[in-house]
């Protein structure tokens, strides 16, 4: 099995990006897809994902938004995925959902219950989609730079147990010796014949890493089973944008991904949109953490945009992946969306297994 030391950013120049272009500032292009057929390329189902979505500490207001997210792109987005015929058959949202940061579990409970209600408000939530959460660092540490606390990930668990769909990941302990329980934070489950794994990047004591031999046991087991499909969520990415960190164990998790046939991990954290595929392996890694946070400064100007990413699984195999993007409001981030920025196709990929 190869290995890749961390960090990987020697690694990124070499990334195989967007089209044909091989600087990480080329001006996305779509990739065409042919045009589906009947026989062949059937859509089998759709899930759509996106993270990074809160305000800035400068910006909180808790009496007139105590949920701490950008509410109005926030909304916009769920408008536009409940607009979607069919709607996806998921919605994985992938930390940095509230401001969070902070010692006081109760303070990041109430963010989260307000952001819930947000959600409960919008028609998304009444169209079948199933929404899944994830936590990010701002949800799980005590403040930038700080560890994740155990009271954290129970507020956490309390708060998203509607959005958590699954419990076998790992407890604490064992091989990949976890301080606390991950089994709700971390774990897997299967769709039409696909395995997603959920993980949560930032578990107490082992901040920025995954754990490693649950991963390979499980993705190995799905794979026996005959999964056809495998795409693997979490708010940091193994492998960030320039400029942007991310899993200190991503190059080992990357490994596993390739050994297993993974499409893909989905991942936030860094502010913007971005995808690479490293020289010589399979998975893609799709950077969607352009939810609504102010965006990286080290962005070019065509990664300045907000919205989603919408990957389609057909019949035949394929997966495609489509990244949506809305221009910044005139007056600021957390300005009203108009149709003076409206919502169009940025980037796609055919992530499919070759």
């Amino acid at each position: 099995m190869r290995f890749f030391a961390y960090p990987l950013l020697g690694l990124l120049a070499a990334l195989s990006l967007v089209g044909c272009h091989s600087s990480p500032d080329a001006t996305p292009q779509p990739t065409p897809f042919p045009t589906p057929t009947a026989a062949r390329d059937t859509l089998a189902y759709s899930f759509a994902v996106l993270g990074c979505n809160r305000v800035d500490n400068s910006d909180v207001n808790l009496a007139t938004n105590p949920s701490t997210a950008n509410v109005p792109q926030l909304n916009q987005t769920y408008a536009e995925l409940a607009a979607l015929k069919p709607v996806p058959d998921y919605l994985f949202f992938m930390g940095d959902m509230v401001l969070g940061y902070s010692p006081d579990s109760a303070v990041i409970s109430r963010e989260l219950r307000a952001w819930v209600r947000l959600y409960q408000a919008a028609p998304l939530s009444r169209t079948g989609i199933r929404l899944v959460a994830m936590p990010g660092n701002h949800e799980v540490m005590s403040g930038k730079n700080q560890p994740s606390f155990g009271a954290a990930e129970q507020a956490w668990r309390a708060a998203m147990k509607p959005y958590t769909v699954g419990s076998n990941g790992p407890t604490a302990g064992g091989p990949d010796k976890l301080a606390t329980d991950q089994s709700r934070l971390t774990y897997s489950f299967d769709y039409k014949k696909s395995h997603f794994v959920v993980l949560n990047t930032d578990p107490v004591g082992a901040e920025a890493t995954v754990p490693l031999a649950w991963l390979q046991a499980d993705l190995a087991a799905a794979r026996a089973k005959g999964s056809q499909h495998i795409f693997a969520f979490g708010h940091k990415p193994a492998l960030p944008a320039p400029g942007g960190d991310g899993l200190s164990n991503g190059g080992s998790m990357w490994d596993v991904l390739e050994a297993n046939h993974a499409e893909a991990m989905l991942a936030a954290h860094n502010h913007l949109y971005f995808r690479s595929q490293l020289p010589s392996y399979h998975p893609w890694q799709i950077v969607a953490g352009n939810g609504g946070s102010v965006l990286d400064a080290s962005a070019s100007p065509n990664k300045l945009f907000y919205g989603y990413t919408l990957v389609k699984v057909f019949t035949s195999g394929k997966v495609n992946a489509y990244s949506y993007g809305r221009d910044l409001p005139a007056n600021g981030y957390l300005g009203a969306v108009t149709a003076a920025t409206p919502t169009t196709l940025r980037d796609s990929v055919d992530m499919t297994w070759k």
